[in-house]
């Protein structure tokens, strides 16, 4: 499991609370007033500088007026559609030709065996 800040998971989760504040029309200050902490608390976690732990989302989503099961769900769903879209990628590059051969005459093909 990747714990690293930017994780793929970390940036689509950051992506979508800072959508969800923007749809409800609220201002990351707004927001910050209703969880009772600075403004910069949620631009950190907007931004992925930090990561929220199960409680701190719930709050979030509470604050959102979206339940947390449904910030789940949309969560899910991107990565899923993200994912996919990944995996098209790859197999596409996959059938994509290899490029040239590598060139035997270059300074390493005069060498001895």
């Amino acid at each position: 499991m990747d714990k690293a800040i930017y994780s793929t998971e970390q940036v689509a989760l950051s992506r979508l609370l800072r959508q969800l504040r923007e749809q409800t029309g609220l201002r990351q200050v707004d927001v910050a007033e209703r969880l009772g902490v600075p403004q910069s608390f949620v631009s950190k976690y907007e931004s992925g500088e930090r990561r929220l732990d199960l409680l701190e989302l719930r709050q979030v989503a509470l604050a959102l007026e979206v339940p947390v099961s449904d910030v789940v769900a949309m969560l899910e769903k991107q990565l899923a559609s993200e994912s996919h879209t990944y995996t098209e990628r790859a197999a596409l590059r996959s059938t994509e030709p290899a490029g040239p051969p590598p060139d035997d005459t270059g300074p390493a093909a005069d060498k001895p065996s």
